[in-house]
């Protein structure tokens, strides 16, 4: 036999609390070189009461203590950092254990009960090390096999010495019978002697030398009772002398085979079993907790992600807001409190795509949209600084969409600033984004981010500025940089100019949409902006005026798809692209959004 053969019926570690344990290959990797580590889960259950849903967990990995656990979920739950639980409670009785999650009706059930794994220790690392003294002497890692070879090993020593153990008392024993029916054979005599003598030791001498007895054999002599004169307790010391003289021919028989002494082993772990043995506990998956992944419980879906300009973050279903005409009043998209006026951008999503956030500090962070919290189309959402480790006076400013489909033509990061600063770093730069952040790009002075792009490394660049300027050049034009550095001029601006939009394209994208502060847009084909070298004045974009307002929000798309138009006072309208018209470079457009006194428009994303 070998390991493979041994593990077919040991199928790994049977812990007392059950649960679970993954990954068989792994399982057996520590069987054949003696250490490993073996991933435990408790058991749980997700059912459906009425419009909740409950997660209860009937069993828990091996040395966790259930009150600890318990105490852990409640602490992840008051501290938001799994949202959904609504109350917890330990209902475990003489029957076992039932620890009990309420959740909350618009939870994900499955997601949380993959954070339970993650953040508590429903999941564990068992820590396997085979470790056995070999001869009793020297302490050594074993694979399955030799531990087993070491315990039959011990195992023969056992019955060995216990067999000899057993010898030694039967000769003894067998050597005092006969003493015994020998004193019998001559009671008279004995009897004799013993009244003959003066005191007990030397009845016992004269024994000795009379009969030639032993001195344990005239010790139980002389301790032998009367009633052992009756013939029935004399065939009794002579049936037991036959006995003791069978068994030890038996034991050392025994001890001359070593074949026997396996049979015995072989017959006692039989008897063992079937006196002790109960079904077992810990079930093995065949499979690793790797091959499933949180993201295999989200639902992909389109969502629109909503980021206030005060903090506050929300994600909502992108059909949601419902078709409408140019020109209307739209719908409220979650206004601000009395008093407030915060801006609000939009950004369109996938549930799976992965989503940079930067700050005006100039730093990354990183979330999938699926775990942007969930709200209603007029709820305010959730302080985004419970999401990330955000420092004082840091805002998020900028939010960029990494399509989980688009990866071919992701490579370079592309960043822009407010006083047109643009700068281009390879992607994989931003491959291990931990929760404190890391740096995008260096600001100087004042300086924000405005926007910031995935290229595929040949596309073309377009910043637009607030007062209707455009510069169009290749992306070529500028050279992959550090993490670290300041990036280099994009734009050349005028008095009281500054970016308000950028965007990376390629030869997919046909048009230029445009929107001004005051509710006015246009659609231009994108031939009208010529290449230009980077760093120039550009040249004009859109035509800017009282009645228009500045340009608020310009972007570069292909498809004619739906827009979704948001203001500063919460106002949202959803229109087919088509509805706004192609116009030439220099026009001003049309109004597409009418607003309220003191309202003006402040994000847009199509669909």
């Amino acid at each position: 036999a070998n390991n493979n053969d041994l593990t077919k019926i040991i199928k790994g570690p049977d812990f007392p609390t059950g649960g679970m344990i993954y990954n068989k290959k792994e399982i057996n990797q520590a069987y054949e070189t003696g250490r490993g580590s073996i991933l435990m889960r408790g058991r749980a259950e997700i059912i459906q009461e009425g419009k909740y849903h409950q997660i209860i967990i009937s069993e828990i990995p091996y040395t966790v203590c259930k009150s600890s656990l318990v105490e852990k979920i409640a602490s992840l739950a008051q501290d938001k950092k799994i949202d959904g639980v609504r109350d917890i409670r330990d209902e475990s009785d003489k029957d076992g254990m039932r620890i009990v999650i309420d959740l909350k009706s618009d939870s994900q059930p499955a997601k949380i009960l993959n954070q339970l794994y993650e953040f508590t220790d429903l999941q564990k690392t068992f820590h396997m090390n085979i470790l056995a003294l070999v001869d009793g002497i020297e302490p050594r890692t074993l694979s399955l096999m030799e531990v087993l070879n070491e315990f039959l090993k011990f195992r023969q020593g056992v019955v060995t010495r216990r067999t000899q153990f057993e010898l030694d008392r039967a000769r003894e024993r067998f050597h005092i019978l006969e003493g015994l029916a020998k004193a019998l054979d001559h009671i008279d005599a004995v009897i004799k002697i013993i009244r003959a003598s003066k005191d007990r030791e030397t009845a016992k001498i004269n024994l000795m030398k009379k009969f030639d007895f032993s001195d344990l054999q005239a010790t139980a002599i002389l301790e032998m009772r009367l009633q052992a004169l009756v013939n029935l307790e004399a065939n009794k010391i002579k049936d037991e002398l036959e006995e003791k003289r069978k068994l030890i021919k038996e034991l050392m028989a025994i001890l001359k085979d070593p074949k026997r002494i396996l049979t015995i082993i072989k017959n006692e772990l039989k008897i063992t079993s079937e006196k002790f043995a109960d079904k077992r506990r810990t079930q093995v998956i065949a499979s690793g907790i790797a091959d499933f992944s949180e993201e295999d419980l989200i639902k992909d879906e389109e969502v629109i992600i909503s980021l206030s300009s005060d903090g506050y973050i929300k994600r909502v279903k992108a059909d949601i807001f419902r078709v409408q005409n140019r020109g209307g009043k739209g719908v409220s998209g979650g206004a601000p409190e009395e008093g407030d006026e915060t801006s609000s951008q939009l950004f369109f999503a996938s549930s799976h795509d992965i989503l940079l956030f930067f700050s005006n500090f100039g730093k990354i962070y990183q979330n999938r949209a699926y775990e942007v919290p969930e709200g209603s189309r007029t709820a305010r959402g959730k302080a985004i600084l419970n999401i990330f480790n955000l420092s004082t006076n840091e805002k998020i400013n900028s939010v960029l969409r990494i399509g989980s489909k688009d990866k071919n033509n992701q490579k370079y990061l592309i960043l822009a600033t407010k006083s047109g600063i643009i700068k281009k770093t390879d992607l994989s730069y931003y491959a291990n984004i931990k929760g404190r952040g890391i740096i995008a790009i260096k600001l100087k002075g004042d300086d924000e981010l405005v926007s910031v792009k995935i290229s595929s490394g040949e596309d073309d660049l377009i910043l637009i500025t607030k007062l209707g300027q455009a510069i169009r050049f290749k992306e070529s034009k500028i050279k992959p940089m550090g993490r670290n550095s300041s990036g280099t001029k994009g734009i050349r601006l005028g008095k009281s100019d500054s970016v308000v939009a950028f965007d990376a394209f390629g030869k997919n994208r046909k048009k230029v949409l445009m929107i001004s502060q005051l509710g006015f847009a246009k659609q231009t084909d994108l031939k009208e902006y010529r290449l230009q070298n980077r760093g120039g004045a550009g040249s004009k974009a859109s035509k800017i005026n009282a009645k228009t307002g500045d340009i608020s929000v310009a972007l570069v798309y292909s498809q004619e798809e739906d827009l979704i138009i948001t203001s500063t006072k919460g106002q949202v309208i959803r229109l087919k692209i088509t509805a706004v018209p192609v116009l030439k470079r220099t026009s001003q457009g049309v109004r597409v959004l009418k607003l309220n006194k003191g309202d003006m428009i402040s994000s847009a994303v199509v669909l």
